[in-house]
């Protein structure tokens, strides 16, 4: 089975992906960087077909809250698409033809963590990285030449260069949509089209991201100090999701300099996997009180982010909304007000967010419940999880624009 990876080094999820692939030794090659001007046209276009007929899948079936990203998926012979990192974890599981270990851990405990850790770095990280570039490194971020030399084996020639000014500028644009909104009057030593932006509204999140990064890379770094990974001795899918989000910054200037001085050992656990020194490791799995730190922050933003968020959805759609996502949130609809950390904040209901959440819960409702109470001792407001139940099923197709 041939496995290539179609995306950017701009995604996080594209380098989730490609931990997952090293992990197993698999050889793949990163699209369109590494592939021929024919080859990623007709790459490009087959994803596009199988995109505009719903026929990329995610594993192991698709859902009516799903929404198409821009990237990464994971093209097999050529002409098969997967898409959602999490997804491709279950689905290279299920397809492992070797003896390596499951990304995600068979013990029902170790299973849960394993997939809340993934779903927190995937939903809440993206938040915090995404904020260290455009906002911390706004000076001397590279991303609009890193993507438009990747991008240049398949656009045209003036394309790449008109990508490499108006990338930098619509990320910038979207950050309020990211979770990052500067307070009025904000100001950054770049063009004004790069200066990241407050929104009518909306109050501003900065400090809260910046607490939040604080505190999940303290808690990195407890967990680092006694094990290699994140679940024991074993790479699994949680770590694939922290390093995936966690990596993004490695070529952020700015954002880096600052983990490596507040994180030290994260920044090398990066730069190992990076360089797959994590390739093959195998071990024992556990739940070990190392891990509370971490847990604690998730259960502090994550899970009270995720709750909020299907509240709002399910309050949107009994109100007659049918468009979510960033669409409703360029047009100023479904929007709703919530608190983390003892910061409001204001966002939109995300369909690919209640998903998540409701996977997640269910999964809880599906453990025993001596499983659930030892958790419910590591797992400050595991309450949450219940918040959901009965919600999953609806027959509800919303707009995925």
């Amino acid at each position: 089975m041939k496995l290539d990876v179609w995306g950017v080094e701009a995604s996080p999820y594209l380098l989730k992906i490609e931990s997952l692939l090293n992990y197993l030794g698999r050889d793949f090659r990163r699209l369109p960087r590494d592939g021929g001007r024919w080859e990623n046209l007709v790459t490009s276009l087959r994803l596009g077909r199988a995109r505009r007929r719903g026929t990329v899948g995610r594993y192991p079936a698709m859902d009516a809250l799903d929404e198409y990203p821009s990237v990464p998926y994971l093209v097999i012979n050529g002409t098969e698409f997967q898409y959602d990192s999490s997804a491709i974890a279950q689905w290279l599981d299920a397809a492992a033809s070797s003896m390596a270990p499951p990304f995600y851990p068979p013990d029902p405990a170790s299973n849960f963590v394993a997939r809340l850790i993934d779903e927190a770095f995937d939903e809440y990280g993206l938040y915090m990285v995404h904020h260290q570039r455009w906002v911390c490194s706004a000076t001397d971020n590279v991303m609009g030449e890193t993507t438009a030399r990747e991008m240049s084996r398949l656009l045209p020639p003036p394309l790449p260069a008109l990508l490499r000014t108006r990338l930098p500028r619509r990320q910038v644009r979207r950050c309020p949509y990211l979770f990052s909104v500067a307070p009025d009057g904000y100001r950054a030593d770049v063009e004004p089209l790069r200066v990241p932006p407050s929104r009518p509204g909306f109050p501003p999140t900065h400090t809260l991201l910046q607490e939040s990064w604080h505190a999940y890379l303290a808690a990195m770094e407890a967990l680092l100090a006694v094990q290699p990974f994140l679940l024991g001795e074993q790479f699994t899918a949680a770590d694939a999701s922290a390093y995936g989000q966690l990596s993004m910054n490695l070529i952020d200037p700015t954002a880096v300099a600052s983990l490596g001085v507040r994180a030290p050992r994260t920044y090398r656990w990066l730069l190992d996997i990076r360089d797959g020194r994590h390739r093959g490791s195998a071990g024992g799995i556990a739940v070990s009180p190392a891990l509370q730190p971490l847990l604690d922050v998730i259960m502090t933003t994550f899970a009270p982010l995720m709750a909020q968020n299907e509240r709002a959805y399910r309050q949107w759609l009994d109100a007659g909304q049918t468009v979510f996502n960033e669409a409703a949130f360029e047009r100023g609809d479904a929007l709703y007000d919530g608190e983390l950390l003892g910061h409001p904040f204001r966002a939109v209901a995300k369909t690919f967010q209640v998903r998540v959440w409701r996977d997640l819960c269910a999964q809880w409702g599906e453990l025993d419940t001596e499983v659930q109470s030892a958790l419910r001792e590591i797992l400050q407001g595991a309450d949450l999880f219940e918040d959901a139940a009965g919600s999953r099923g609806s027959n509800f197709w919303p707009d995925r624009r």
